[in-house]
């Protein structure tokens, strides 16, 4: 019997950007964030009866799309000491890919607690969340719900994530601003790799630490203002090594900008609100929810077409037959 595991995505409030160990994603800095119930992954794999198959959204994929699942596949089944074999998976994803909403962390979540689930392997969430991490570092907190902390730790032993509110009573909500669908024309591996050169980079490193104490802090006292100026400043910071790189480049597009004015002339109107932004042109909205119409209602009057999602705390991995 398969099982299918749904893994949800996770927006990073303390923003993950660079690798230590790039083959085991063992991240330079630790990382804080919310899991979102409107995105989620489903992946069920079978056993193949002839060559191995990737199928995303009931479309066969390419070897060359197939590649990295795979690669991923194999890795696992060396770590635990299996038989390599042909296998199908098979992945619902309910996230725009590839245009800044972290459609990996859901979906290397699901593919490792599905892994796990067809060979029967009796992980606990501290396992999953390092088996996920090697797929996708963001992954590794997408096996909890609710608020996790992603520790960077120094080997494949230490770094892993952990529940820190798995049923928040905040009153958060974030919405989804799509702006652009375009595929980004700078992967996030390429951009944490060229941000480096930024002289800012270490002295955002040496933030870090207090950074995280500080949102954990919101977290705990339920400060929705410290929690939504903390994450926006934390995403400018990430966003201004990008600008600072050399050579320097953006995710940014013009749009972008316009919503972040927006957010700015929102708050001056005494509808609090703030923004995050992952890799990519797209604009996270955190608000509270007597606020959330009529935040919607604006975007929608200075954009056209645009598709906002409403979303709220997300559960951890789970399991369906």
């Amino acid at each position: 019997m398969t099982k299918t595991a749904r893994a949800h995505t996770n927006i990073a409030l303390i923003k993950y950007w660079g690798k230590k160990d790039a083959a085991l994603r063992i991240p330079l800095m630790s990382s804080l964030s919310m899991t979102l119930d409107a995105f989620y992954t489903d992946t069920t794999i079978e056993k193949a009866t002839g060559s191995s198959d990737f199928y995303l959204n009931g479309k066969k994929q390419t070897p060359a799309n197939s590649k990295r699942v795979f690669a991923y596949i194999k890795k696992l089944q060396q770590r635990f000491d299996l038989k390599e074999e042909n296998l199908v998976v098979k992945s619902t994803n309910h996230v725009p890919t590839s245009a800044g909403l972290a459609s990996s962390s859901s979906a290397f979540a699901a593919l490792a607690a599905a892994f796990c689930a067809f060979y029967n392997i009796n992980a606990d969430k501290t396992q999953l969340s390092r088996l996920a991490r090697i797929g996708s570092g963001s992954a590794s907190r997408s096996i909890f719900g609710g608020f996790s902390i992603w520790q960077k730790g120094d080997s494949d032993e230490t770094s892993y994530a952990y529940v820190l509110d798995e049923h928040p009573q905040m009153d958060l909500h974030l919405l989804a601003i799509e702006l652009d669908t375009k595929q980004k024309k700078i992967s996030s591996t390429r951009g944490m790799k060229d941000a480096q050169s930024s002289p800012f980079f270490k002295p955002w490193i040496a933030r870090n630490e207090s950074e995280l104490k500080q949102m954990i802090a919101a977290i705990k006292n339920d400060d929705f203002t410290a929690l939504g100026k903390l994450a926006e400043l934390n995403a400018n910071e990430m966003h201004a090594i990008n600008l600072t790189a050399q050579p320097e480049f953006t995710y940014f597009e013009p749009d972008t900008i316009r919503a972040i004015k927006l957010i700015e002339t929102l708050r001056d109107k005494g509808i609090e609100c703030y923004y995050t932004i992952d890799a990519g042109p797209n604009i996270k909205v955190l608000c509270q929810l007597r606020n959330i119409k009529e935040i919607i209602e604006n975007f929608e009057s200075e954009f056209n077409n645009v598709k906002i999602v409403s979303a709220s705390f997300g559960p951890g991995v789970t399991y369906s037959d």
